[in-house]
């Protein structure tokens, strides 16, 4: 096993929390600018509000789309590379709106062309681009465009490692303050409950992981089912593709997916605080447990369960969802880093031959002609 408390990436997960509290005063400090920028569009009747990147990127999108539709908001989460491949497909509609662009480095190619094609085929766009590099192409051409609004992640969560970790959780907090999901004082309970994961339950996460599970299952509803896609490329991507993950929603993972568990596979449920919701949630559980067993499958939850081998994080019953998924990813990075380093990786570079990159490579952007 390779010593993975001296690989960066595990650092970044245990220290990223402390980063919440500096995203929640830099909030606070410039909500007026802010404000100015987006309260006039926020009371645009007809506004589409599209959230993209890719990748990780992309999940912040799909984590924070229903908590904004919950809100009455029109909200889409749409990847730059579904964008940037068909994009009168994506703009099909021209409407005012507003492109919501999560980026580490901002130097991906898909993201500064999925801008780029938002200009030229609506005549009403706005960016709100939130990046973690001041210095990124898409925070440099944004930042003096009258119709644009650049927002930087707090220092430190341009992560040195492959995998996102506080680059995600950052982006994905800002999103859901500026827009309208949640208040910023939210942040504090989430900032003291992911404290108590990081120094209290990384043994335990440690022990599922050292059970090297070939097959792991993330399942969730609403905004935990993006949280859901995003764990499971955490563990894809930590062990190079060795074990594989699949993600889907607690109920349509029924629906022929379920195919995919073994007696080599560790299922996670996120449970909604939802009241309603969660009782979905919690019948796969019972059933993959009676499929699995209850030692194979994990609970993880913001409000109380009463229920064997579950992780229920202190001070959030009344948090929503999309903020709690914050905290909950702070477990799905632990269970890739252990069991990468378990399998002897790399933990900083599961692909040393260049086979998948930190910022992608290979990408031709085709001009679209008018």
């Amino acid at each position: 096993m390779s010593d993975y408390k001296q690989a960066v990436t595990y650092q970044e997960v245990c220290e990223q929390y402390p980063k919440w509290g500096v995203l929640a005063s830099s909030l606070k400090e410039n909500a007026s600018k802010h404000e100015a920028f987006l309260q006039p569009l926020l009371e645009k009747e007809n506004l589409r509000i599209v959230l993209t990147g890719a990748g990780t990127s992309a999940f912040v999108g799909e984590v924070v789309a229903p908590a904004l539709t919950r809100k009455g908001r029109r909200a889409e989460a749409v990847p730059t590379t579904d964008i940037v491949s068909n994009p009168r497909e994506c703009f099909g509609q021209d409407v005012p709106t507003l492109l919501v662009s999560f980026a580490r480095s901002g130097n991906s190619p898909e993201s500064l062309a999925a801008t780029q094609l938002a200009d030229q085929l609506l005549s009403e766009v706005y960016h709100l681009v939130l990046t973690c590099a001041p210095e990124g192409e898409l925070a440099q051409g944004r930042k003096d465009q009258e119709n644009s609004l650049v927002v930087l992640m707090p220092e430190g969560s341009n992560d040195k490692g492959f995998a996102m970790t506080s680059s995600f959780t950052c982006m994905l907090l800002s999103a859901l303050v500026l827009l309208g999901a949640g208040s910023v004082d939210l942040l504090a309970p989430l900032e003291e409950a992911a404290a108590h994961l990081v120094q209290e339950k990384q043994s335990d996460i440690k022990a599922l992981a050292d059970k090297l599970p070939k097959r792991v299952v993330y399942l969730g509803s609403g905004s935990l089912r993006g949280l859901a896609h995003e764990a499971g490329l955490k563990f894809l991507e930590l062990t190079a593709g060795d074990h594989v993950s699949f993600y889907e929603s607690s109920m349509g993972f029924r629906h022929g997916p379920k195919a995919v568990i073994d007696e080599d596979t560790l299922a996670f449920v996120f449970v909604s605080s939802d009241p309603y919701t969660r009782q979905y949630d919690l019948d796969i559980v019972n059933e993959l447990r009676g499929n699995l067993g209850t030692k194979a499958v994990v609970a993880l939850a913001g409000a109380p369960v009463e229920l064997e081998n579950s992780f229920v994080w202190p001070g959030l019953s009344e948090v929503p969802d999309a903020f709690v998924a914050a905290v909950h990813v702070i477990f799905a990075q632990f269970l890739g880093v252990f069991t990468s380093a378990a399998l002897d990786k790399n933990v900083d570079n599961p692909f040393p031959a260049g086979d998948v990159n930190r910022v992608v490579k290979g990408v031709f952007i085709h001009p679209l002609e008018s």
